[in-house]
């Protein structure tokens, strides 16, 4: 593990010195996972693709601030995410302005069930499917696991509006994957 962080090290080194074949291999290393949140966030492929090469330009061109307080992986995974995020305002995507009556409601209502029944691939899907706002909220939350908090910074809402579009992302993706179980 020692020799595999040293030799990240390095490549970090030399991409912050110009060379290309070091933001290469680092691309090479990153690539796929970076991909795999941006098509989460994004629903499409070519949004997806579009947001990672501008993210990774960015992040080349931004490497002499990485420090290394946090890994390369979640400083460069920040990047592909407020990428998307700015992807997707510029599509003029809508982020659903909720109340903090909205989230008092929830309180009330029970808590929406995904069956393990469906694939996986039948949940992504039907994640790739949701409105652009709740999609972000939801994978920004389920899948990549941050905060409330965090998303609500990420996104300019409050945190409230963050927990009724998480909310209803679920219940949308439940409706749709109930209907999956029953065809």
């Amino acid at each position: 593990m020692e020799l595999i962080k040293k030799s990240q090290q390095k490549l970090i080194e030399q991409c912050k010195k110009g060379n290309q074949r070091a933001q290469y291999d680092l691309y090479q290393q990153y690539a796929d996972s970076m991909y795999n949140i941006a098509h989460r966030i994004t629903g499409t492929q070519p949004d997806a693709e579009d947001a990672l090469q501008e993210a990774f330009i960015k992040a080349f061109q931004k490497i002499g601030s990485f420090k290394g307080e946090s890994t390369f992986g979640a400083w460069l995974k920040r990047i592909v995410v407020n990428q998307c995020i700015s992807d997707i305002r510029k599509r003029k995507a809508h982020f659903e302005e909720f109340g903090n009556e909205a989230e008092k409601k929830l309180e009330n209502e029970d808590e929406p069930q995904i069956s393990e029944k469906v694939p996986i691939n039948k949940v992504m899907d039907a994640i790739d499917e949701l409105p652009d706002g709740a999609r972000v909220v939801f994978t920004l939350k389920a899948i990549e696991e941050y905060k409330f908090k965090e998303i609500a910074e990420m996104l300019s809402l409050s945190e409230s509006n963050c927990k009724v579009q998480y909310h209803r992302s679920k219940k949308l993706l439940s409706k749709k994957l109930s209907e999956v179980i029953e065809m």
